[in-house]
């Protein structure tokens, strides 16, 4: 049984080389709502184990840092994953790669009963097929979201460019946002353009990510600001609250609201809105 963790609001969720130390130091003070830990692309061969000892120090400093704590193991069937999953034992999620199929998150699973909850990689075209499977079994095998491998899915696809994937990339979204998970975005490679990465986050919220996985420091503000609410939305949602709390709208199901008719579930929408904003502040 799955170790259970409140699942908070991840606008941003950067991953962290667990072979380099300095990394590690830095990465508490950026603000990103989930720092990833990663035993896998980050860490060659030959890094492997010490950076197993690094990810389980970093751990235990991290236990207040106010980030989800996670940590990427390698994959299922990799030879690797057990001394992985053993060292991310104190992780508050692992995040696991080229989930492919139920029985991947099976065997993770029974590494690790009452572990942490999992976040399953989808970067394989055999991965798309097995989407209903997976989110029907993610109760069960505590997941908690699916996280976009766009890199690797690319490859896989042979394809280039962004526009290619984004029928599988919404594949991905409605999967989870069907089975009550958080979808993340992929990672934007060219880390110093700004400009390119505000506008595929911009798309991404769109298409109905939560929130962007991220290569390197400078990303983490503006995917916060990417996926936090705005202004805009703020205004709305506490005008939309304010509407259903009137008297005469007291136990409606729907209201006449700015033009539209807004619905209980418009309600609840609002409500996470500023629930999130007042966590953040």
């Amino acid at each position: 049984m799955a170790r259970s963790i409140p699942i908070r609001p991840t606008r941003s969720a950067l991953f962290v080389p667990g072979s380099r130390p300095r990394a590690i130091e830095k990465a508490t003070g950026l603000k990103a709502d989930m720092l990833i830990l990663d035993l896998e692309d980050a860490a060659g061969p030959k890094e492997k184990a010490e950076a197993r000892s690094r990810v389980s120090g970093a751990l235990s400093s991290w236990a207040d840092c106010g980030a989800v704590r996670a940590v990427r193991v390698n994959a299922m069937g990799s030879g690797l994953e057990a001394d992985d999953i053993a060292a991310a034992r104190a992780a508050d999620a692992i995040v696991l790669p080229k989930v492919e199929r139920v029985d991947d998150l099976q065997a993770a699973r029974r590494l690790m009963r009452d572990g942490p909850p999992l976040w399953a990689m989808i970067e394989t075209p055999g991965a798309l097929f097995q989407l209903r499977e997976i989110g029907e079994a993610a109760a069960d095998l505590g997941v908690a979201g699916l996280v976009a491998g766009t890199n690797d899915l690319a490859k896989a696809m042979k394809t280039t460019g962004r526009a290619a994937l984004v029928p599988h990339l919404a594949l991905i979204v409605a999967a989870a946002r069907g089975y009550g998970l958080m979808p993340l975005d992929g990672v934007y490679n060219a880390y110093k353009d700004a400009d390119g990465f505000a506008d595929e986050a911009a798309a991404g919220k769109s298409l109905g990510f939560a929130g962007k996985t991220l290569i390197h420091p400078s990303q983490v503000s503006g995917a916060n600001a990417a996926f936090g609410p705005s202004v805009e939305e703020l205004d709305r949602a506490r005008r939309l609250v304010a509407a259903f709390a009137l008297p005469e709208n007291a136990g409606k199901g729907a209201i006449p609201f700015e033009g539209t008719m807004a619905e209980r579930l418009h309600l609840a929408e609002a409500e996470a809105i500023l629930k999130q904003a007042e966590e953040e502040t």
